[in-house]
């Protein structure tokens, strides 16, 4: 099976009705450890995501996610807004100008997108950061596909190991990100990037059951 079109652009659509369900949870999560800022930056960011895309509906996946990227990168403060846009644009352009993606075209666009938040926010396993819950995610949906698993059964996969991450972060201490200058003390906290992203790779899955 292949992602659509309309499949992707549902995935976007889903996303952002998460981050808005679920802003003060994140916005909770992120005064713990950070500037309590990541629920109101990302809603404001996916809110802008949505009005663009009602206005105008895009054409290929690449002009899908470049419109998610550069208006996430245009509207959002602090550090989810360059590392959610850095995301968006790397998938665009590993997507291309196509109207669906296979599994293994869209495992390598989620992967490319998992390298660009590497290359911004120099995060690696452990960090205590949205790359926690991203990297098995995408491991997870390359292992599932390699195992035959179709798509949208892949993508459950995926979420679940995003989901596992993302609980591996509380016991962490902040090594990257305003979490790392409370040393010892981030300890015991959820990450508010790996739970956004556990909610990214959920609503890709929800949108291709």
């Amino acid at each position: 099976m292949s992602a659509t079109l309309d499949q992707l652009t549902d995935w976007v659509r889903r996303f952002a009705a998460q981050v808005h369900e679920h802003r003060d949870e994140l916005t909770r999560l992120d005064a713990a450890i950070g500037d309590a800022d990541h629920g109101s930056n990302l809603d404001r960011g996916m809110t802008a995501v949505v009005a663009a895309l009602d206005a105008e509906p895009q054409p290929s996946a690449a002009a899908l996610f470049k419109k998610v990227g550069m208006t996430l990168v245009s509207t959002v403060g602090g550090a989810s807004g360059p590392l959610y846009g850095t995301l968006f644009l790397r998938v665009a352009t590993s997507a291309g100008e196509v109207t669906e993606l296979d599994g293994p075209a869209f495992a390598k666009a989620l992967r490319a997108g998992l390298e660009g938040v590497v290359a911004r926010g120099k995060a690696e396993a452990g960090d205590k950061t949205m790359y926690d819950a991203l990297s098995p995610a995408v491991d997870a949906l390359d292992a599932a596909l390699a195992d035959g698993d179709p798509l949208a059964e892949a993508l459950r996969a995926a979420a679940a190991a995003a989901a596992a991450g993302r609980d591996a972060t509380i016991p962490l201490v902040a090594r990257k990100g305003r979490a790392s200058y409370l040393g010892e003390r981030s300890a015991g906290h959820q990450d508010p990037g790996a739970t956004s992203v556990t909610m990214l790779v959920a609503a890709a899955a929800d949108a291709l059951a």
